[in-house]
């Protein structure tokens, strides 16, 4: 079946015919019809747990998105990805991220390689190298112990492991300090390296190709800052690569011993599991980076072994698809209620707006349908005391993804209660809304003026039916993220398959690359040169307005 043929699709009409009761229900109206809702509802994979009970569907529903699911081919795409297929068919790569979690021992041959050996081999290069500098036996160009870590990536290779690292945050090793830079924006690493001491501070450059502009524009600052301190010859003991690219690494001043090299089968969004995680894995250890693995292989076994009307990353994703095609919903917030998760919404969207934000489908023809909801949020609480005003009472409905951890930080009982309390009540009060009989009997109990009860009850009430899902995790352990991070990354493949949609590449990022070095080159001309043909009236203005400003070429990279 083409994928542009999704309208016509038999699942597809079946659902649009369903949607059309389903558009005149209220969820707490459903909770209400159905004491076992909760239950028949909800589901637990891995280690964690997903109630789906507060959005507007039935088991019907569900069974008709299942069938949509089974219909587009979502279990032979699945066989293929995890065998090593070339579903990224635009670029004519393997999606082997999978491969990454594998438990040693397990064999995937992909172009005569044993993906899994490989793989192995990899983890146990950054082993010895994260015991090296834990022990203190790596040193500095002056033999002093590395302190501080800072990563210099962009993209997937910046925010799944700052995520990951902030989230773990309580396993930390306490001897050693992880850091961030990706903006290509001065202000970022200029604000960071006077906090550091170039004789403890270790680089890691993580940029598959070694020529991602941005990261290489930090790189190369981070290593004028510390050459100007410590000498021509300290970057091969201060600097490492997360790289491919061995020529790049060594004309850059890195010994390629200290290369951490991956494939190009791991897209950049889904690398945190590769040598990429090489500063988690310095941040909490090996062993639980191990354990964050497993979390995610957990995952993946039920993934591929569950039936898809119990399977997690389906529901989830088929619930995506029933909010976004037939009710319209242009948006999912994600609340995580944990401050440590804080990260989280941001490296979802990455994953998720840059994995389905497409237009067009596998065969090249228009996308029929709408495709990926924008993905934004912030922690609960703060989140309450922002935008939840629009999620009770704005005019676009915005579907919110809950997540929490049910056992609290050390010490922090009484904060823990009050944040699961404001967690669970607010999906409630999303779904429940308030009547306005309702709004009226309290202000009358509170002895108001009727005329002043009039004025105030249409500001005061909620209509409610504002859809969620709430997911659990036991403890904020390296399992439990790992397990948490593959639950949506198998979601985005699952939606992009019902799509019709290539996940896996990101074109669209590419045209703004391309036309900044055409920029760039504008930009770094003497004052008064003609400016490029080919730039647009506007760009050519704020060109010229900008090296008059300066009064001279600008530099550039």
């Amino acid at each position: 079946m083409p994928e542009s043929s999704l309208p016509q699709s038999p699942a597809f009409q079946a659902l649009s015919a369903h949607h059309v009761q389903a558009a005149q229900w209220h969820i707490a109206e459903l909770m209400a019809a159905d004491p076992q809702r909760a239950q028949r509802m909800s589901i637990e994979a891995a280690g964690v747990f997903l109630d789906y009970s507060k959005n507007c569907l039935t088991a019907e529903t569900l069974n008709l998105l299942i069938d949509l699911a089974t219909e587009r081919g979502v279990i032979a795409q699945r066989q293929r990805m995890f065998g090593g297929e070339r579903i990224n068919r635009t670029e004519q790569r393997a999606v082997l991220h999978t491969a990454l979690r594998a438990p040693p021992g397990t064999a995937l041959m992909l172009d005569g390689e044993d993906v899994g050996m490989a793989v192995q081999a990899v983890l146990a290069q950054m082993r010895a190298f994260c015991a090296r500098v834990h022990s203190g036996a790596w040193r500095g160009a002056t033999g002093q112990r590395v302190t501080d870590v800072v990563n210099i990536g962009i993209g997937g290779s910046f925010l799944g492991p700052k995520m990951a690292v902030h989230a773990l945050r309580p396993l930390a090793q306490p001897q050693l300090r992880c850091h961030f830079v990706s903006n290509v924006d001065a202000c970022a690493l200029q604000a960071l390296l006077p906090q550091l001491d170039p004789a403890t501070t270790l680089f890691i450059i993580a940029s598959k190709t070694f020529t991602t502009a941005e990261t290489m524009c930090n790189a190369h600052s981070a290593r004028d800052w510390l050459v100007a301190r410590l000498g021509a010859a300290a970057p091969a003991q201060h600097f490492v690569a997360v790289s491919t690219n061995h020529e790049g690494v060594a004309a850059f001043g890195i010994d390629v011993a200290n290369m951490f090299g991956f494939w190009d089968w791991v897209g950049g969004r889904y690398s945190v599991w590769s040598a990429v995680g090489l500063v988690l894995m310095l941040a909490v250890g090996a062993d639980a980076f191990d354990a964050f693995l497993a979390g995610a292989h957990a995952m993946d076994t039920h993934f591929c072994s569950a039936p898809l009307e119990r399977n997690m990353p389906v529901i989830l994703a088929a619930i995506g698809i029933w909010q976004r095609n037939f009710f319209g919903y242009g948006s999912l917030s994600i609340a995580p209620y944990w401050q440590d998760l804080e990260y989280l919404p941001g490296y979802l969207q990455q994953l998720d707006m840059e994995s389905n934000g497409k237009q067009v489908a596998t065969d090249g023809t228009a996308l029929p349908v709408r495709s990926a909801p924008v993905i934004w949020g912030d922690v609960g609480t703060n989140g309450q005391h922002a935008y939840f005003q629009l999620l009770h009472q704005g005019t676009d409905v915005v579907p919110v993804d809950f997540i929490t951890v049910l056992r609290p930080p050390q010490g922090a009982d009484v904060h823990h209660t009050a944040l699961l309390a404001n967690c669970f009540a607010q999906s409630a009060a999303l779904m429940r809304g308030k009547s306005a009989d309702a709004v009226r009997a309290e202000l009358q109990g509170q002895g108001m003026a009727e005329e002043t009860i009039a004025a105030l009850v249409a500001h005061k009430s909620f209509v409610g039916n504002r859809p969620s899902n709430t997911i659990v995790l036991p403890d904020m352990t390296p399992h439990a993220l790992g397990a948490l991070i593959a639950l949506y990354e198998h979601k985005v493949f699952v939606q992009g398959v019902i799509w019709g949609i290539n996940s896996f590449d990101q074109w669209g990022v590419e045209l703004g690359k391309a036309l900044a070095r055409d920029v760039e080159a504008a930009l770094g001309a003497a004052p008064g040169a003609p400016l490029d043909a080919t730039l647009d009236a506007s760009t050519a203005a704020l060109v010229a307005r900008a090296r008059q400003a300066a009064g001279t070429a600008l530099p550039s990279s």
